[in-house]
């Protein structure tokens, strides 16, 4: 018997049990060990029913990822559902935990599914670019009906057993001992004499071509770019319009084009990449911790606000700390608004507003943050005002309390140096709305000791962020990366493109907006006033005013005053050109002696996108980022670079870096813009025909 999947007869019940932690992947070894326990228990005349079960924390929560790519070993997991579901004796799956992925797929071959209540069940392979491939669009829809299957697959989200049941997925949902209620429930269709129940045998429900339209039609905009997502509907519209087996045919077919294709491959890395990022080199797995039970937040601003909300919702007690009266009060009325709105949306279950708020406390008064684990400050992007709170801090925090800013591109060693003990403060840099986006930037300064850092990182994944280690340096990875993408942009407006091109071709690239766009949404005043920091603070290296300075001059601040490179009438979000944009720009153009040229879509992508490689690279020479994997979490969290390209770092590898090294120099060339200088790592990679992730 295998050591991974084990049989015994219990009470006349066969009970397969999968024992490989710690998800019970459905390796080589289990889909092996599946067929002989299978075999055992058809061949064990006191087995008149057999129970498929998950040892440990979970059901089988998927296929061993690392497989794919890899030549397959027989059996495939298609052979061992088609084994099952052929069974002479009534198969129950029996879940607990999640049944992912090929996990599930099990259980659609089997003949009736119990799961306890805390369950859940799905099919995410859409997130990886594949569908599911075992018959996973073939026997849902045959099951549930192509709508309800369609929303299954294409969306890869886990469903609670309550909703499986409601949607004819899972025929009973118990607690307690999920071995004794399988039992159980195995005399009862023993004695019943239930028959078999093959879903493959269920007939092909017809559908309406309007559903599968009517449904590409609602995913188009949030899933453009995609591949994946368009194939599980094909996969789903062929199990209406075809017999089982042709319909398989179908589904493979269209598994191995994703398997195969670059944008499946580009999912699986930032999988992996997620994942990794946790792992911080250097940094001692066993790293001792501090207890975090208590946080407290300065600033109930925007962005304070949205950090709170994390801890709150996480069930972590947060004070929140501002100046005035008034300006507390529109914070904690904003928070309370976000929580309903998510309430009204069904993301809150009933009474979690009120919980959730009831947690938050509130003070005009550092003295009622000194039992506070976690401190983060929150408040205008400014160095002497953030000193100025660190040394308030540094009065008032107990001993041992973590001290963090969440500054954007200030140095946090600077920061640090407002107090008497720099091992206890980073930067935990939040991205806006703090509450919603999933990248957490943890800054570690010169000091930062290894157990606030590995506290902290912890801490990222407790609130549900993807936490990223990074070193200090103006703007850290992702903001230093972006600025040198907008300078290129407002570069490449300056020479003859307009704002609406540059938007346009980094959209269609796969971004969510362009470098415009994304300045209305944070503010042009935000920038507006870091560069006019940095011609104060270092006018050598600071940038010279712009038309964009104008624009910010003007008050047109973007999104919040309906006006900025942008127009937004009527208090809307979707952009329109600005003729008072247009006439800044030719009015810069001619103050500046620029002769308006047409640019070209590529030049805007290869000059928007390239620059960004250039700089990641200088990032990984210098040590800010200590893994290309990194820059790629970073920005596909943070910025929404499109997964289906892997990240900036991984997608220059599928370029070339030799291609992208040449292209640089000659942007050097072209422009004498120092921001082309080569960085020395891509340079010397692409001259030895390696990629980053040979780093």
């Amino acid at each position: 018997m295998s050591n991974v999947v084990s049989y015994r007869c219990q009470e006349g019940v066969g009970l397969i049990v999968i024992d490989n932690p710690p998800v019970n992947a459905l390796g080589h070894a289990v889909r092996q060990g599946l067929l002989a326990a299978l075999n055992e228990g058809l061949a064990d005349a006191s087995a008149k029913a057999l129970a498929i079960m998950g040892a440990g924390r979970t059901f089988p929560a998927g296929a061993d990822i690392r497989e794919f790519g890899k030549a397959p070993r027989p059996p495939s997991l298609p052979d061992v559902i088609d084994a099952i579901e052929v069974s002479s004796k009534p198969v129950i799956a029996a879940v607990h935990g999640t049944a992912l992925g090929g996990g599930m797929e099990i259980t659609l071959g089997c003949d009736y599914r119990l799961a306890l209540e805390s369950a859940k069940m799905g099919l995410p392979e859409v997130n990886l670019g594949l569908l599911p491939g075992a018959g996973g669009t073939q026997r849902l829809p045959r099951l549930i009906g192509a709508k309800a299957a369609l929303e299954t697959i294409v969306e890869g989200k886990p469903i609670k057993a309550s909703r499986l049941a409601e949607v004819g997925i899972v025929d009973e949902v118990v607690s307690g001992d999920l071995e004794r209620k399988a039992i159980a429930y195995a005399h009862q269709l023993i004695s019943e004499d239930a028959p078999r129940r093959p879903v493959s045998a269920l007939p092909a429900a017809p559908e309406d071509a309007d559903v599968f339209a009517e449904f590409e039609a609602a995913i188009a905009r949030k899933k453009r770019g995609y591949l994946a997502p368009f194939h599980c509907i094909e996969a789903v519209k062929a199990a209406t319009e075809m017999d089982f087996a042709a319909g398989m045919a179908r589904e493979r077919e269209l598994f191995v084009e994703l398997l195969n294709s670059p944008q499946s491959a580009a999912q699986r890395h930032v999988f992996f990449a997620e994942r990794e990022v946790a792992k911080v080199p250097g940094l001692a797995k066993d790293t001792p911790q501090r207890e975090i039970n208590r946080v407290a937040v300065i600033g109930a601003g925007t962005m304070g606000g949205g950090i709170a909300m994390n801890f709150l919702s996480a069930g972590i007690p947060v004070t929140m700390l501002e100046m005035h009266q008034d300006a507390l009060d529109r914070g904690v009325s904003v928070m309370r608004r976000n929580y309903e709105a998510s309430a009204r949306k069904g993301r809150l279950a009933a009474g979690q507003v009120e919980a959730n708020m009831g947690r938050l406390s509130t003070t005009l008064d550092y003295s009622d943050l000194a039992e506070a684990d976690l401190i983060i400050e929150a408040v205008f992007e400014n160095m002497d005002v953030k000193k100025t709170v660190f040394g308030e801090l540094d009065r008032v925090a107990k001993s041992g309390a973590i001290m963090a800013t969440n500054t954007s591109t200030l140095d946090v060693n600077e920061i640090a140096g407002a107090t008497s003990r720099p091992a206890d403060v980073l930067g935990m840099h939040f991205f806006s709305p703090a509450n919603v986006m999933k990248l957490l930037e943890i800054v570690r300064g010169e000091q930062t000791a290894d157990d606030a850092l590995a506290t902290v990182m912890a801490l990222a994944r407790r609130i549900g962020k993807v936490g990223v280690a990074v070193g200090v340096c103006y703007g850290f990875v992702g903001n230093r990366m972006l600025h040198k993408r907008q300078s290129q942009a407002l570069e490449l407006v300056n020479a003859g493109a307009t704002p609406v091109q540059v938007d346009r071709v980094l959209y269609d690239f796969g971004l969510p907006m362009g470098p415009f766009a994304m300045a209305d949404l944070a503010g042009l005043d935000v920038g507006w006033r870091i560069r006019e920091g940095l011609r104060e603070s270092d006018p050598a290296n600071a940038p010279a005013p712009n038309w964009m300075d104008a624009l910010a001059e003007a008050g047109r601040f973007g999104q919040k005053t309906g006006v900025g490179v942008f127009e937004y009438p009527d208090g809307g979000r979707a952009p329109e050109p600005s003729e008072t944009t247009a006439a800044e720009i030719d009015k810069y153009r001619t103050e500046q002696g620029i002769t308006s040229r047409e640019v070209s879509d590529e030049e805007i992508r290869e000059r928007c996108l390239y620059v960004m490689i250039n700089e990641g690279a200088k990032i990984l020479e210098e040590g800010i980022a200590a893994r290309p994997l990194d820059i790629d979490v970073v920005w596909i969290y943070g910025y929404g670079f499109p997964p289906y390209r892997g990240g900036p770092m991984y997608w220059a590898d599928q370029l070339g870096l030799n291609y992208v090294c040449e292209r640089v120099k000659a942007f050097r060339e072209e422009t004498g813009d120092p921001d082309w200088h080569i960085s020395p790592l891509l340079e010397q990679l692409a001259g030895e025909g390696k990629s980053f992730a040979d780093l």
